[in-house]
């Protein structure tokens, strides 16, 4: 029997660092087969399959993106089930899952394995929100391009005297923001753990102009002005029915221009935080996922996701993983903000 694996959700780099490690060690060691299926969830459900022998996943280790293709379909939707699921895998010859993703795919998993199904999970996502893990592999990267982008940011700000806001990923937490913020030196954090007034902003951003610096702003996606309910979202709902969020750094621009009278310019980084090659401690750290999901697929811990503990690869089960976000602590918070204004 083999055994799956698939992307899910938004992508990221090292997800082609995971599929290679899980391939090389489940072949050489365990001396099992391996199918990937195309699209996330979409190729289950159709029973869409490309083959993963060793020399499908030769090289791949350093390359951004995914080999499989990825999506937010839910599984659960049109023709899905978990009767559709396992009438493939039975039709397939295949015996159980690897399914690397976040949230939205490892709830899906969840689901799943409820149902009967043998899946193990991979946490994948960039924002390093899920509690049940120290680190997910993806957000190493995201923070550097986050960073490189920032000090670029800061040569152009500092040449015309202009207030720089950089909107970064984060929907419900700032781990993006905070790590990029700190280490390009901005002058103001904006995450969703923590909600600000504009005035405060204001005041960080005039205390800057006032020592002839140009001010920096970081603003995760997710943030609220303490006049908000909701985080800024004018796209809809994605397949999993959250708010495509995205936004707020113009908003944020727009009125510290109006307030203050600073020219005010928003950089929205979006996607590019999810391309390219990934550090090379996501790919350390995805090549020992994909190797520890194997390892669970062997001893048949199903329901369970691989996860980071200090620097151990350990794992929890799906329910543990889902139960909380992994929140900026106020301790963190209250480290940086004593460099802001």
């Amino acid at each position: 029997m083999k055994i799956g694996i698939l992307t899910s959700g938004g992508d990221c780099p090292g997800l082609n660092a995971v599929i290679r490690g899980a391939v090389l060690k489940g072949t050489q060691i365990y001396n099992r087969e391996f199918v990937g299926f195309r699209d996330g969830w979409r190729g289950v459900v159709d029973g869409d399959i490309m083959p993963l022998e060793r020399k499908d996943i030769q090289g791949i280790g350093k390359q951004g993106g995914t080999i499989l293709g990825t999506s937010r379909t839910n599984p659960f939707e049109g023709d899905g089930g978990p009767e559709r699921i396992r009438e493939n895998m039975e039709r397939l010859g295949i015996d159980s899952l690897i399914a690397i993703g976040g949230e939205g795919t490892l709830a899906a998993a969840k689901r799943l394995t409820d149902a009967g199904i043998k899946i193990v999970g991979v946490p994948k996502t960039v924002d390093n929100d899920l509690s049940a893990t120290d680190y997910t592999f993806g957000f190493d990267t995201a923070t550097q391009i986050a960073t490189d982008a920032m000090d670029r940011l800061r040569t152009t700000g500092d040449s015309h005297g202009r207030c720089m806001v950089a909107e970064v990923m984060g929907r419900h937490v700032g781990w993006i923001a905070l790590h990029s913020g700190m280490a390009a030196g901005a002058h103001a954090i904006l995450i969703p753990e923590q909600k600000t007034s504009i005035e405060q902003i204001c005041e960080w951003v005039k205390s800057v102009m006032d020592r002839k610096r140009a001010p920096l702003v970081v603003v995760a996606e997710g943030f609220k002005l303490d006049t908000m309910d909701d985080a800024h979202s004018e796209r809809g709902l994605d397949a999993f029915g959250r708010p495509r969020l995205g936004g707020i750094g113009d908003i944020l621009s727009q009125e510290i221009e109006a307030r203050l009278g600073i020219e005010t310019r928003s950089t929205t980084l979006g996607h590019i935080q999810r391309g390219g090659t990934p550090t090379s401690y996501d790919r350390v750290l995805a090549t020992r996922y994909g190797m520890a999901a194997v390892d669970s697929v062997i001893h048949g811990r199903w329901g369970r996701m691989v996860s980071l503990s200090g620097t151990t690869i350990t794992h929890v089960a799906f329910e543990d993983a889902l139960g909380k976000l992994n929140m900026v602590p106020q301790s963190r918070y209250d480290e940086a903000a004593i460099l802001f204004g």
